[in-house]
């Protein structure tokens, strides 16, 4: 029998083979495309919740234009932080399509990071206006680092941000190191609505809480908006959802099963998710002035079309350590 190997990946090495953003935004944009026309495999994410607002998940995908097959078993811990630990944690596993034999265990929390912040930039892609200038951040962690890198790159009008979160040390950091590298100009507001009220872009990017306590308003929202709850519906008042005129998502399915389990109890009905837009099938921004609500739930395919690149850019560059199974 032939011996097989595993190439596997740690945090620092994923963080090392840094594919940039733009590629990861280009592969998922082809991602959603190929969900739209129906031609990736991918089953709705089981999972366990041992505590309150907590949970583990399975996630596999089969993207057969990208060649990428495998899971992601993945973790959310809203309460980690007191340990001095991350919020999210957990492992991909890359899978031969042709053999099924593991090709690669490597480790989820840049993926996860970058692949959610790439979602958004899809979405934005199809969604939001061109011209947009001015973009609310409300959550100053991981996410709304990453969501910002990655509007910037398809949105290159953005110069100003307003940036919000319940820690003044957290949004203090946020403005000085996001402002170093992006270049924009960042101010601290003191709470949600100065945030939100006049942004052509709003992300929420906190965490995903089962019983939340929504600030955002309605009428808040400029005509033209954009929005994007990274954390469901945890942000956003039912008076929110009800003032957009479209409602999209990454995947209608697990939107309505999330509904089903409490989630999302407010949402208008679902105009079409990403991938239909993506692939044509329907429209995304029609007029200037329609307020528009994407909440992507963060897809197992997002990480496969991720992973993929990481891996063949890792054997590419010598990075990683090559275990016997």
């Amino acid at each position: 029998m032939k011996t097989q190997r595993l190439l596997y990946l740690s945090k620092g090495d994923v963080e090392r083979v840094n594919v940039p953003m733009e590629e990861i935004i280009e592969t998922l944009d082809e991602a959603f495309t190929e969900k739209g026309h129906g031609r990736i495999e991918m089953p709705p994410k089981p999972g366990i919740h041992p505590v309150p607002d907590a949970f583990i998940h399975a996630m596999p995908a089969y993207i057969p234009s990208l060649g990428s097959a495998g899971i992601k078993w993945v973790g959310g811990y809203p309460e980690n932080y007191k340990r001095g630990l991350p919020y999210i944690t957990g492992l991909v596993i890359l899978n031969d399509p042709e053999t099924g034999i593991p090709l690669s265990v490597m480790d989820c929390i840049w993926i996860t990071a970058m692949r959610t912040g790439a979602a958004t930039a899809v979405a934005a892609k199809y969604l939001a206006h061109k011209e947009s200038k001015t973009i609310g951040i409300l959550g100053c962690g991981v996410q709304g680092r990453t969501n910002l890198k990655a509007l910037k790159t398809v949105i290159p009008a953005l110069d100003e941000v307003k940036a919000y979160d319940i820690s003044d040390d957290a949004a203090r950091m946020y403005a000085e190191d996001m402002g170093r590298e992006t270049g924009l100009d960042i101010t601290i507001v003191g709470n949600p609505r100065e945030a939100v009220e006049g942004s052509d872009i709003v992300v929420t990017a906190g965490p995903i809480l089962k019983t939340p306590n929504p600030a955002i308003e309605g009428e808040w929202l400029k005509a033209g908006v954009f929005a994007s709850p990274v954390d469901f519906d945890s942000y956003f008042k039912k008076s929110a959802f009800e003032a957009c005129d479209k409602f999209v998502t990454d995947d209608r399915d697990q939107c309505l099963y999330y509904k089903s389990l409490g989630y999302f109890q407010h949402i208008p009905e679902i105009h079409g998710d990403l991938g239909e837009i993506a692939a044509g099938l329907k429209p995304g921004r029609e007029k200037g002035d329609e307020k528009i609500i994407c909440a992507n739930l963060g897809l197992a395919m997002d990480d496969m079309a991720t992973a993929i690149k990481i891996y063949k850019a890792a054997v590419d560059k010598n990075i990683g350590t090559w275990l016997e199974i």
